[in-house]
């Protein structure tokens, strides 16, 4: 029988380091949700002693979302710790997940520390969490370059000390399969009572071998990988939970191992990420690029129609990318529309359902079938709202060749209606003008990204702009089957955000960068 890995998710912690994938709380909980629909796990919620906003995303998961393992990270400080419990106490399962480097580099630079100290100071904090909850992981920070005997003696320490999880880092995506594979036989074999805890493994993809790296630990003994969906985070990113599930599922037959991730939510997970973050996959990104199962050579496209497995190894199905079931349109009432979102996975309150479908009817005015992306995206902007200081009531743009663009916007600002036109290089270009100018706003344009959600003429157009104020950056979303609503939309949208971390921080709110 196939070992089972466990799958410890980390895109709302590690995944929320890549520059600019911030996410607010309410989009923290829908991430979650989401990940519970896919039977990760672990949870990793945040960092409970970094931010307020933090501690009260970690605290909302561990009330509303079931089934996963909850956890949060902590370095190896007792403040750090009490935090991450406080954060943790209502989830019915709690996991607290310190830290502190290995390596001497580490050591020496940045924490000034030597090896005695820092073992100490790991078994210390390992048996305060453990006072607090029962499961306690502890990394090894920068582990694969780590002198191999000291880290022994270290996993050994805090195995000793009530660790029930022990993950070992490649910190900097420093090491090779072979050489990590190593790393966690000579760890299970040297390290006394190692079948007391459960290794993980948390790879970084700097050399891009994030994914070869966490599935040569689990052919040496691992038994977690930690990864996050679309690979998102710090630097180079993570290693990527969709490439994990599929290769241990694609290839028992070689690892001897699965996980008990529901495959067919992988899309969804993918697509949903990609919209609050901003970040988009790219193409031929396995599993879940827009070209994963895509099949252009005429020899491909023969054998596919004799077979689909000489040309393909999974099924499209398997990650969730189907036809929509029910082709929904401008006829559909509440309760169809309800049901849908039920059938995709979606369990919305009252407020968020009329919400969602008071979006849902303008956008079936506009196109003549509304397909499972585009629910997605009116289901996960009606959720991801934040308090709305800006909101769009008019717009009208002029445009065309040889005419100066102009712009004509209508906002309702601090519920005050203003209206202003000012011109523009091209009629986006007006609006954001015309939109900055009403609000006083200082912030800048770091990106803006427009794409199809689905096809045909009369598709939803998705915008997604990466806005900088005063050290905050955030994405901002809007969509629309018109593309300059989609992006005034897209652009209040990152506003709003920026206005409410501003005013938080007035009020002393704080937020701690891991390196």
């Amino acid at each position: 029988m196939a070992r089972m890995i466990r799958i410890f998710d980390t895109t709302l912690r590690d995944g929320e380091q890549s520059p600019g994938a911030s996410m607010n709380i309410e989009e923290k909980v829908l991430v979650a949700k989401q990940l519970a629909r896919l039977q990760v796990d672990v949870i990793e919620a945040g960092f409970a002693f970094s931010s307020p906003g933090d501690f009260e995303a970690i605290s909302r998961i561990g009330q509303e979302v079931e089934g996963p393992i909850v956890c949060s990270l902590a370095r190896a400080r007792p403040e750090d710790i009490k935090k991450a419990w406080e954060s943790l106490q209502k989830a019915s399962k709690a996991r607290i997940h310190t830290f502190l480097s290995t390596s001497d580099i580490h050591l020496q630079y940045q924490f000034r520390m030597t090896r005695d100290e820092a073992r100490s100071r790991a078994v210390e904090m390992v048996q305060l969490a453990k006072s607090y909850v029962d499961d306690v992981e502890f990394s090894p920070m920068d582990a694969t370059r780590s002198d191999l005997t000291y880290l022994c003696e270290v996993v050994e320490s805090v195995i000793a000390a009530g660790a029930s999880t022990v993950n070992i880092p490649d910190t900097v995506g420093y090491t090779t399969p072979q050489e990590f594979g190593h790393i966690i036989r000579t760890l299970r074999e040297k390290v006394l009572h190692s079948e007391k805890a459960v290794f993980s493994v948390h790879c970084h993809n700097d050399l891009g071998l994030a994914v070869a790296n966490s599935l040569a630990a689990v052919h040496a003994g691992a038994g977690q990988v930690e990864c996050t969906v679309n690979g998102i985070g710090e630097r180079a990113g993570n290693a990527s939970l969709e490439e994990i599930a599929m290769g241990l599922r694609t290839r028992r037959d070689f690892y001897d191992a699965d996980t008990r991730i529901h495959t067919e939510e992988i899309s969804k997970a993918s697509r949903l990420v990609s919209k609050i973050t901003g970040m988009v996959v790219q193409p031929n990104k396995a599993i879940v690029g827009a070209n994963a199962f895509a099949h252009t050579s005429g020899i491909h496209q023969d054998g596919l129609l004799k077979e689909k497995s000489t040309y393909e190894i999974m099924r499209p199905e398997t990650v969730g990318l189907t036809q929509s079931r029910l082709i929904m349109g401008k006829l559909s009432g509440r309760h169809a529309f309800r049901e849908e979102l039920i059938h995709l996975g979606y369990a919305l309150s009252d407020d968020e359902i009329n919400a969602a479908f008071e979006r849902f009817k303008h956008v079936a005015d506009q196109k003549k079938e509304i397909f499972e992306e585009d629910l997605e995206a009116i289901v996960s902007e009606a959720a991801t709202r934040v308090p709305e200081h800006y909101s769009l009531k008019g717009l009208e743009v002029r445009s065309g060749l040889g005419q100066q663009p102009e712009a004509m916007v209508e906002l309702l600002v601090d519920g005050q209606t203003i209206t202003r036109t000012k011109e523009g290089d091209g009629p986006v270009d007006a609006v954001y003008r015309t939109i900055a100018d009403m609000v006083q706003t200082k912030s800048r344009l770091l990106s803006y990204v427009v794409k199809a959600i689905t096809g045909g003429t009369d598709a939803q157009g998705e915008v997604a702009v990466r806005l900088e104020e005063d050290g905050e950056t955030v994405m901002g979303n809007g969509a629309d089957t018109d593309i300059i609503v989609a992006s005034a939309h897209a652009y209040l949208n990152a506003l709003n955000k920026i206005r409410s971390l501003l005013d938080k921080r007035a009020m002393g709110d704080k937020k701690i960068t891991l390196c």
